[in-house]
Parts: C-alpha cells; structure tokens; sequence
C-alpha cells in the first residue's frame, strides 16, 4: 500500500518522478487554476505514465496537498538582520518577491481560491503557512529579547501581519505587491509591535 502524498521522502527514480510531477502540477495550477487541473494533463507534462499520477497521488486535491508540502519545504529560510525592522523588511520582500514571481503569483492565487471550496487544500494551505510563520517566528522572538518588542508579543502574529496586506492588496486588485508596498506592511507591522498591540 502506498503512503500519503509527502509522508516520505523518495529517492532515485522515484524521487526524479515526484518531482517532475510536482513541477508540472505547479504549472498547470498557474496556468488554469485549480478547476483546469488535470492528472492526466500534469502527467502528459511531467512525461511520466498516467497510472504512475494516479497511483501515487490518486486526486488533484492529494495532489495540491503535496505541491504545498514540498513548497513549504523548498522556501528560502529566514533572513536575520540585527534588527527587528530589517528582519520584517526581509520577511516582506520575501513575499513580495514570491507573489510577483510569473509563476508563483498566479499558482498561490489558484491555490487560495481552491481552499475556500475545497478543505482537503485548505488544510494543505493551513500547514504551508504554519511552516512558513514558524521559520519566521524566531526573529520577533529575538527583538523581545533585545527589548525591542515589549514581553509577551505573539511572535507568530506579527509575521502574520507583515503578509497579511500584501496578500490581500493581490487578491482584491489583481496586481503583486511591489516594493513600497512591502516597505508599508514591514513597518506598520514594526510599529504595532513596538506599541504592543501584538501581547496576549
């Protein structure tokens, strides 16, 4: 019996096909959104057999499930600068950079929309991000540290708050965040820390 999509880490042949797979799902998802995706499309792309698609992943729900895994795996880490702001400044031009990407812009548009009518990618979604929060987290955490950020600030709020606009500035108009938008987010998120809106 074959494991769930992204609860193993394959190796040779087997490896080269997941992600051959992937990348073509990835594709296809930026392409047409989640209602055009097809498996036996993704395999024609991948130049892989049908059977090998549906055997392994058996769904376009599973999956998007997996795409998300391995994209929350192969995201750039954190990048530490010293200082509270720089760190949120990095963290935006990070997503910034993500959502105006050709490819990854329309893809992480297409996932979002499949989540909210389907709960098998919300969920995948969901993880993506607590991975995505959790890499990010340390930098706050380091800012109260150094008092830059008063004593019980919620770490993973913060970083939820740097994003949060410059994904809904793409999903209500269309258009990637660019970079004065992602300067904005960094520092309205700076400055609601400091002024402790984030303490529970």
């Amino acid at each position: 019996m074959s494991a769930e999509p992204g609860t193993v880490r394959p190796g040779g042949r087997t490896a080269r096909v997941r992600a051959a797979v992937l990348r073509a799902a990835g594709d296809a998802l930026a392409e047409h959104g989640f209602h055009g995706l097809d498996l036996a499309d993704v395999a024609r792309r991948a130049e892989v057999g049908k059977t090998t698609v549906y055997r392994r992943w058996g769904s376009v729900t599973a999956l998007v499930a997996d795409l998300l895994a391995e994209m929350a795996e192969e995201s750039s880490p954190r990048e530490e600068t010293g200082s509270a702001l720089g760190d949120l400044r990095a963290n935006a031009t990070l997503v910034r950079r993500t959502l105006s990407d050709p490819r990854q812009g329309p893809l992480f548009r297409a996932v979002v929309a499949a989540a909210a009518c389907d709960d098998r990618t919300a969920g995948a979604l969901r993880r993506f991000y607590e991975v995505r929060v959790a890499e990010w987290a340390p930098c706050v955490e380091q800012a109260v540290a150094r008092g830059e950020f008063p004593a019980g600030t919620d770490a993973r709020a913060v970083v939820r708050a740097v994003s949060a606009p410059l994904y809904y500035g793409l999903l209500t108009t269309g258009t990637p965040p660019d970079v004065p938008a992602a300067e904005r987010a960094a520092r309205a998120a700076h400055a609601a820390a400091a002024a402790g809106v984030f303490v529970v």
